[in-house]
């Protein structure tokens, strides 16, 4: 997807590059793919779910903390056509992936 391809098009240009995914095997394999491609060691796979305030909070404090400086953030995940959901958190899963968790996120990275 358009993710995939940005993250393609940043590893070309040598930028570190960290695939945020929610799946460890899908984006494990996409790293693979984007570091053959480009020959570039530094894209690294972190699991997010931005349909989880919890998931958020640990990947940015853990990027906050590995990570000297961030350029760039491309928030691109999304879901629709999904069937009506609560998460865990009480929130409708739709709005906590597409806008709660990106809005967060951007916020707790924010310098």
């Amino acid at each position: 997807g358009i993710g995939k391809c940005v993250a393609m098009e940043l590893a070309r240009r040598n930028a570190r590059t960290i695939l945020a995914c929610r799946s460890q095997e899908r984006g494990q394999a996409a790293v693979e793919e984007i570091q053959a491609a480009t020959g570039n060691p530094a894209v690294v796979l972190r699991l997010l779910d931005t349909s989880s305030l919890a998931s958020v909070r640990a990947f940015a404090s853990a990027v906050l903390h590995e990570e000297s400086r961030l350029d760039v953030l491309v928030n691109n995940a999304g879901v629709t056509g999904l069937p009506f959901a609560i998460t865990s958190e009480g929130l409708e899963q739709t709005f906590a992936t597409n806008y709660l968790g990106p809005f967060l996120l951007t916020n707790l990275l924010l310098g």
